[in-house]
């Protein structure tokens, strides 16, 4: 790996958080409703929540879980899809001191700035926020998105929230309440196999997109994602949760959906208080030679 997470945190904790958050930012995708899902089979109802997923072009979520090796998360997101733009804040309580801390991401233009706030900032002399250019980083950079476990920022959240739809023991588990909206329950188990098959017969955008999912998860060390999805009464995804064993321990993720197709406006952090990472790295790299 060109560049460890650990590099980064030798200049302050709070980016070694950022970092790892970057990982969280993927999941289902899902809105809101006010009535129970009408009655229709397991599948057939999974199936309908994930062809509306395809049409979300802005949501607004929160999370909470575990993630393998990086510890307990909780946090809140808006997203626009076309064109990609993110504002996370993420509270992550990790094994190590270094590893724990709240961080904001926001993703602009194809840059991708992290914040760390005041611990940030007494490491990079005053500074608290991070700037990367993702248009600068290309698969021979060694600052690409994958090493800096941030690949999954740059994705359509729709990807994974047709993953479901790939198992074929999906039931029914009953009618319950989520963030104030009825909603019908069902649970079903999936293998990454399983969901490379299935998505042979979608669109090009949607299946690069799920492979990338995919791609991730075997990166992890999971072979089979046990999952559950909270459809509410207009067939759409209202919450989402994943559960799976990686190599680095167990992956248990939650998401709530909290609203969509919102307009999402995001601002870049005032220059004065950022730092380039590329031309940190590149001052580093000089003074060793």
């Amino acid at each position: 790996m060109g560049l460890s997470v650990r590099t980064r945190r030798t200049r302050g904790g709070a980016i070694g958080v950022g970092v790892s958050a970057l990982l969280l930012a993927a999941g289902a995708v899902g809105c809101s409703g006010d009535s129970e899902s009408p009655e229709m089979e397991p599948a057939a109802a999974v199936a309908a929540a994930a062809k509306n997923a395809e049409e979300i072009k802005s949501l607004r979520y929160k999370m909470t879980g575990e993630v393998p090796e990086q510890g307990t998360v909780e946090g809140e997101a808006s997203m626009s899809i076309d064109p990609l733009e993110m504002d996370m804040t993420m509270s992550v309580e990790g094994p190590t001191a270094t590893q724990s801390g709240e961080v904001q991401i926001r993703l602009l233009d194809q840059v991708m700035y992290i914040g760390g706030g005041a611990e940030m900032a007494k490491e990079m002399d005053g500074k608290s926020w991070m700037k990367m250019d993702l248009s600068a980083l290309g698969e021979d950079n060694p600052l690409n998105l994958d090493e800096l476990g941030a690949g999954q920022t740059t994705q359509n959240p729709a990807a994974e929230s047709g993953f479901l739809a790939g198992a074929e023991d999906v039931e029914k588990v009953g009618t319950e309440t989520v963030d104030g909206v009825e909603t019908t329950h069902y649970k079903g188990t999936v293998s990454l196999d399983d969901l490379r098959k299935g998505n042979e017969g979608e669109s090009k955008a949607l299946r690069e997109q799920r492979e990338k999912s995919i791609e991730q998860y075997e990166k992890m060390g999971v072979e089979t994602l046990d999952m559950d999805m909270w459809i509410d009464g207009e067939d759409r995804t209202k919450q989402f949760r994943m559960q799976g064993e990686a190599d680095g321990g167990p992956l248990d993720m939650t998401i709530t959906f909290l609203d969509y197709n919102q307009p999402v406006e995001i601002e870049a952090p005032p220059a004065e208080d950022t730092f380039d990472f590329a031309e940190m790295m590149e001052e580093a790299a000089a003074s060793e030679s």
